[in-house]
């Protein structure tokens, strides 16, 4: 796991000036990467890194010698169209670029000019998908959302056995996740009613939102070679923010026996920033399980894991519907908590997946499932706020949602902040959603 060390002293101030604003998601402190090109060009997009309101171009820093010799080389790899030859370097070479850009950004920087030449203000700039992601897996690491969904279908037996003992996943779709701003049409498919006889087909009803983290892998693995839980997080490049968004009414009736399938696989937003888990190392704190639960399976242990595997990443979900878009009314709150309550860790989710002998590639991503916390204020699906549906929640101007409705925008927001740290954050996941092509 991640230490601290020069780069996260609170104390450092960058020549970008608006790096050293405060509230600012992007300080020197934290140096996300994402892939980018000016908006509305015909340029190639490449990798760059964030600092304050303006992106480094890190192939364009390579070229023009704004990075020290050994850091040169790194650089350049993220000149590509995304960040998988980058990502598989591993973590000294993550490490080596971000101590290299973090020297060069200090204010007490030496030569500043040809940096200053490779940054491109984010206000004029566009992003993709920032990995070529071979395969998601979906997880399910907040015991209080699972607990909530199972109470709405399972009264007397809300969590399932499984559940306490090893992280529950699901393999979804890779080629239907785009980059914030993503607009998608409501799905279709098969629903069934509670007091029909036989299902019918045509446009989701119940479509929800789901708060989640997205965890790329840096490093992959061989083919029969499980990682332990000792080195899963150097095989770990980054957190971003993902939203899974859900067509519940078509997920109720499809899931059993196999689980999720169209009622996933039309839509997942992540947001373009990843912020490093050198980055994250701050927020660091300890895995703990209630009393009473069972301690994880020894494969699923670690002394590092239970010192320090928990990270504290503060959430938010904002909801915009087109009412207020239309009157410029601010997105409304609907909840927020923190990834400190997630049952699982990072560690775990990446050693359990690939005990079986499973081969991770560079740039795969993990959701972390939906994050709830313990109380429904911190819930992170409609699902849960609104009760299934049954206690719509009402919003500032009086309008209200049970589920979503045509024309809203969900945005997601995330960071860490603590006394003695500088706050870091992960800007921000917007999505949009279109009316249904079926119409209805």
């Amino acid at each position: 796991m991640s230490q601290l060390n020069e780069t996260h002293d609170p104390a450092l101030r960058s020549w970008v000036d608006s790096a050293n604003q405060p509230g600012t998601d992007f300080p020197i402190q934290n140096l996300p990467f994402a892939v980018f090109r000016r908006t509305g060009c015909g340029e190639a997009f490449r990798g760059g890194v964030a600092i304050g309101d303006q992106i480094i171009d890190l192939g364009a820093a390579a070229q023009c010698g704004a990075l020290v010799p050994g850091v040169q080389a790194i650089a350049a790899a993220c000149g590509d169209a995304s960040l998988n030859r980058f990502m598989a370097m591993g973590p000294d070479a993550w490490a080596a670029l971000r101590l290299g850009l973090s020297r060069a950004l200090r204010a007490d920087a030496a030569d500043t000019q040809r940096l200053a030449s490779c940054m491109l203000p984010q206000a004029e700039a566009e992003y993709t998908v920032p990995a070529r992601i071979g395969d998601y897996t979906d997880f399910y690491t907040s015991i209080y959302h699972a607990t909530n969904i199972g109470k709405l279908f399972r009264p007397d037996n809300p969590l399932m056995p499984n559940y306490r003992w090893m992280p529950i996943g699901y393999h979804g779709r890779s080629s239907s996740i785009a980059v914030s701003g993503q607009a998608f049409p409501r799905p279709s498919g098969q629903t069934m009613a509670p007091d029909a006889s036989e299902p019918d087909f045509g446009p989701c009803k119940r479509l929800d939102y789901e708060l989640e983290l997205g965890i790329y892998v840096g490093t992959g693995n061989a083919s029969g070679s499980p990682v332990l839980m000792d080195d899963a997080e150097s095989h770990v490049f980054g957190l971003c923010l993902l939203n899974d968004w859900s067509a519940r009414d078509i997920q109720a009736w499809e899931y059993q026996p196999l689980g999720p399938f169209l009622s996933k696989n039309f839509a997942t937003t992540i947001s373009p920033w990843i912020v490093t888990m050198e980055a994250l190392a701050p927020y660091r704190l300890p895995f703990t399980r209630p009393e009473g639960d069972p301690q994880p399976l020894p494969y699923l242990d670690s002394a590092a894991n239970r010192k320090q595997g928990a990270i504290d990443v503060r959430l938010e979900v904002r909801l915009e519907t087109e009412r207020m878009r239309t009157s410029g009314a601010a997105a409304a709150r609907l909840s927020a908590t923190s990834y400190r309550h997630a049952y699982w860790t990072v560690a775990q989710l990446l050693a359990h997946h690939t005990v079986n002998g499973c081969n991770l590639q560079p740039g795969d991503l993990f959701g972390s499932g939906t994050l709830s916390g313990p109380t429904l204020d911190q819930a992170g699906a409609l699902i849960e706020l609104t009760a299934g549906g049954q206690q719509p929640v009402t919003l500032p101007d009086g309008d209200s949602r049970a589920f979503l409705k045509d024309g809203d925008t969900v945005i997601l927001r995330g960071w860490c902040e603590q006394p003695g740290s500088a706050r870091i954050g992960f800007g921000e996941c917007r999505g949009t959603v279109l009316p249904s092509i079926l119409g209805g």
